[in-house]
């Protein structure tokens, strides 16, 4: 009878161990899904900062140089007005996605090809006395956005 009871009491045993062994690789399973699907939201969010910015800046150097064309054609007051009204709005388009790559992105070579690319792109309203200098501040802004593009595509490659 004591062989018995033994023999019950480790097969009770085993089964509780075996549940517990059981539901612990369960439970990390599932903390490994969370922290995979939490780093491919992190990695989307990131991506879509980059790129948000980096249209948002598209933009806005286009209306700039639009912008431009029309100070040094001599354009209308009111398509001058349409102009400055448009490169306003596309300006502050920048700020959003700009604030979210600085929340998601802690990278510093990132960060500084950003507020380069931003920085020359806003200098081309400087760049409204000629024809040239208003081509040469666009393809400084342009250049730099390839730029900005480059590196953060290497930071998202280096972080996946």
């Amino acid at each position: 009878m004591l062989a018995t009871l033994v023999t019950t009491v480790l097969a009770v045993v085993g089964t509780l161990l075996g549940a517990i062994v059981s539901g612990r690789f369960q439970e990390r399973a599932a903390e490994r899904s969370v922290l995979t699907n939490h780093a491919e939201a992190v990695r989307r969010d990131r991506l879509e900062a980059v790129t948000a910015l980096a249209c948002a800046t598209s933009d806005h150097r286009r209306a700039m140089w639009m912008r431009g064309d029309a100070v040094l054609s001599r354009a209308s007051a009111e398509r001058n007005q349409e102009l400055l009204d448009e490169s306003h709005r596309t300006r502050s388009e920048v700020t959003r996605p700009l604030v979210a790559l600085r929340v998601l992105i802690e990278d510093q070579a990132v960060r500084a090809a950003a507020d380069h690319m931003i920085t020359l792109t806003y200098a081309m309203r400087e760049a409204f006395g000629t024809d040239e200098e208003l081509t040469a501040a666009r393809e400084a802004a342009k250049v730099a956005h390839d730029r900005f593009v480059d590196t953060a595509a290497s930071y998202l490659t280096r972080t996946v």
